[in-house]
């Protein structure tokens, strides 16, 4: 019911990020891929890695899950009732000596879960690509679009859309640069045995290790990293990382398009499931950390009660990267209402530079009493400020004693003389972005 939301982003392949199929899939490649480095290292006969990866092949059946799932709720986990059930397709008997062999459950589950994360991560760095675009885009496009600036939630000096977007901008390449980098370096075969020293195999354990992670594409560790669980909070950082910079464009994008707004107009139902995705990770990532507290050489629960939350933090960063995507890409940006606010804010955003202009003359204190006393006149009375200020005795006179023209009073009021380094911090944030893209080709 809710996968539509949550489950948005799709594996390479197509199919669900990490759902009980998609850790089935990595499971029997994980077993696939043992029996084939197994057969290198001249331990099972010659063609039992062909057949055990043949075995993996074929879809389970009503029949099969079913037998999987009873099984896992005896052993607590379900990668031996996976063995069994491999075994029993194997149909050469010699090649069945090449299932498992070696393995301990956790070796198999968690070396899925790096496959896992190099599906979910790959899936999240390609929108997340997709949206940075569109965010560059948007930055280039409006370098000069003037907008009121909001701090507190209330009106400030102005800034412009195009520094709104290279925010978002950076943010999104940030995440894609730490995604790719936890997916490219971080994710390692697991292949120990029971306590790690895989002592079934003799000296010929780490060698075949190393032929496991090079079939499989991932990282040959040191040593077995049964209870040493930083790989597995990597990935929940960075994923969560990821939420956290989609979760700031989503909820700017909401309140720009509320109705008393009005300043750009995009995919709500893309804003609001992105949120809903992103609100859910920091619990996710807590739990993930506070797994990381293991006993001796394997864990007594706290590697089981990792499985759930990293799937649906899995989950849920690709999901908030695609609806990020989409909710970018058709991003449309309403010039004249930015205008219009912008306008009807009548100057008092920009009160602080006429309170620059006097404090020469009167002193900071009274400069800023007046002009504070000004301002709230203008906004009770809808006069402009520009007209109070001028209309106002002390003020006129401290003007005209400093010989300040009104013409440096209105200038002080322009938006588009106030807004300091904006345009060089929209550069450097799109230099940024085409760096990086040129790095990552």
């Amino acid at each position: 019911m809710f996968g539509a939301v949550f489950g948005r982003g799709a594996a390479p392949g197509g199919g669900p990020i990490a759902d009980d199929g998609a850790w089935l899939r990595s499971m029997l490649a994980a077993e696939a891929a043992l029996a084939r480095a197994l057969e290198r290292a001249g331990l099972v006969p010659h063609g039992a890695g062909a057949a055990v990866t043949k075995a993996t092949a074929a879809d389970f059946g009503p029949a099969e899950l079913a037998e999987l799932s009873r099984a896992t709720a005896v052993t607590g986990n379900p990668v031996p009732g996976l063995a069994r059930v491999l075994t029993r397709r194997v149909t050469d008997p010699a090649a069945r000596a090449a299932v498992h062999t070696g393995a301990t459950s956790q070796d198999i589950m968690d070396t899925a879960a790096m496959l896992l994360a190099r599906d979910a991560l790959g899936a999240a760095v390609t929108d997340l690509t997709a949206a940075a675009g569109a965010a560059a885009g948007l930055a280039s496009a409006h370098r000069r679009t003037l907008m009121i600036g909001r701090t507190l939630l209330q009106q400030a000096v102005p800034v412009t859309f195009g520094l709104v977007a290279a925010g978002w901008l950076s943010g999104l390449d940030s995440a894609v640069e730490w995604l790719a980098f936890v997916r490219d370096t971080r994710l390692a075969v697991q292949f120990g045995g029971a306590t790690g020293t895989l002592a079934s195999l003799g000296a010929d354990g780490a060698r075949v290790r190393a032929l496991l992670a090079e079939e499989l594409g991932l990282a040959d560790p040191p040593l077995p990293w049964h209870t040493e669980r930083l790989r597995v909070i990597d990935v929940g950082t960075v994923s969560a990382r990821a939420c956290a910079a989609l979760s700031k464009i989503a909820r700017d994008v909401t309140l720009l398009t509320q109705t008393e707004v009005r300043e750009v107009k995009g995919n709500q139902v893309a804003a609001v499931a992105l949120l809903g995705c992103a609100r859910q990770a920091p619990g996710l990532l807590a739990t993930l950390v506070a797994c990381a507290e293991q006993e001796h050489q394997r864990a007594a629960g706290a590697w089981h009660a990792e499985w759930q939350p990293y799937s649906h933090l899995l989950e849920l960063t690709a999901s908030a990267a695609a609806w990020a995507r989409d909710l970018l890409v058709y991003l449309d940006v309403d010039t004249a209402r930015m205008a219009a606010n912008l306008a009807e804010a009548g100057g008092l955003p920009l009160a602080e530079g006429v309170t620059a202009l006097l404090r020469g003359p009167l002193g900071a204190p009274q400069a800023h009493d007046l002009v504070a006393t000004a301002a709230a006149k203008s906004a009770s009375s809808g006069v402009p400020f520009l007209d109070v200020l001028l209309a106002t005795p002390e003020i006129e006179s401290a003007l005209t004693r400093a010989g300040i023209s009104n013409a440096r009073v209105e200038a002080a009021l322009d938006p588009s003389g106030n807004l300091g380094s904006s345009e060089a911090f929209i550069t450097a944030a799109l230099d940024a972005h085409a760096r990086q893209g040129a790095e990552s080709r």
